[in-house]
Order: C-alpha cells, then sequence, then structure tokens
C-alpha cells in the first residue's frame, strides 16, 4: 500500500460552496472542470476529500469515463430504457419524465466523495465527474460542495 501522507493533521480546514451547474439538456454530462473552477481551494490542499451533494431528485451525480462521450450516449441509453415509460407509474403529474428521474437519481445516486491530493482530486486518468439530467426541460442544479483538506506547508 502507498502511504500518500506521513503524521496527523496540523490544522484542517473546513469549506462548503453552493455550486450552480448550468442548465444541461437530458442526459450524461462531464462537469468535472465546472466544479474545479468554483472551488479554487482545491490547489491549496495538500491531503483531504471532496463531498459532492445535489441538492434535487430527478438528476444524479457519477463518476465514469471521461474520455469516450460514446459513454454517455450508452447511459442515458441503457437507463432511459430500463426506467422509461412504465405503465404502472402512478405518480405521473409533473410529467412523463418525473417518476422515471426519480428512480434513476436514487438508483445512480445524489452524493459522491472524492479524494484530494497534491491541489487535484485524485481520480483515475480515465475517470471524471458526471452530472446526469433526468429531466427533458430541467434548470440549473445545485451542489453542495464540502472540501476538508489540509492546507499544503
Amino acid at each position: 500500500m502507498k502511504k500518500i501522507r506521513k503524521g496527523l493533521p496540523q490544522s484542517m480546514k473546513i469549506k462548503q460552496y453552493e455550486i450552480s451547474i448550468s442548465p444541461k439538456k437530458r442526459g450524461f454530462h462531464l462537469i468535472t472542470n465546472e466544479i474545479i473552477d468554483q472551488i479554487g481551494e482545491i490547489s491549496n490542499a495538500s491531503v483531504g476529500t471532496l463531498c459532492l451533494f445535489l441538492k434535487h431528485s430527478s438528476a444524479s451525480i457519477c463518476i465514469n469515463e471521461n474520455a469516450d462521450p460514446d459513454v454517455r450516449i450508452d447511459l442515458e441509453n441503457f437507463y432511459s430504457e430500463l426506467c422509461d415509460k412504465k405503465p404502472y407509474f402512478t405518480h405521473v403529474n409533473e410529467g412523463e419524465d418525473d417518476m422515471p428521474g426519480h428512480i434513476k437519481s436514487t438508483i445512480i445516486g445524489i452524493n459522491l466523495n472524492i479524494p484530494v491530493t497534491n491541489g487535484a482530486l485524485n481520480m483515475g486518468i480515465w475517470q471524471g465527474i458526471y452530472l446526469n439530467e433526468h429531466r427533458n426541460n430541467a434548470g440549473s442544479r445545485n451542489l453542495v460542495a464540502t472540501l476538508t483538506y489540509e492546507p499544503k506547508d
């Protein structure tokens, strides 16, 4: 096992941000840079954790492939086939895409914990953060981002 940090933290800090993500069409969207651009403090972190919490029930967030956009198309197609237009839905007063959005949000999730190391998100080279928009005509989406970290020396 590779040890990244030695000793106990001297001065842990916690910063919290409310991040607004611009409106997206239905589908899976890579938003890593939108997140990083709104949390400048990441670059000051020696080691820490970024917790992301999406404040919506008909969208979701996840980490997945950041290189080939076909992955995002395939994910949208898969989840649409799995969840859309079921004849037994009773929650239909907000549109035919609302209940499927709730189901997709429940399956995929609305929170992430990402390690931060040496001023950057410590994800795999082919990983990125997705906002998964499950509604046909949604507005902007809001995230709470909590960065807990030890500052660089």
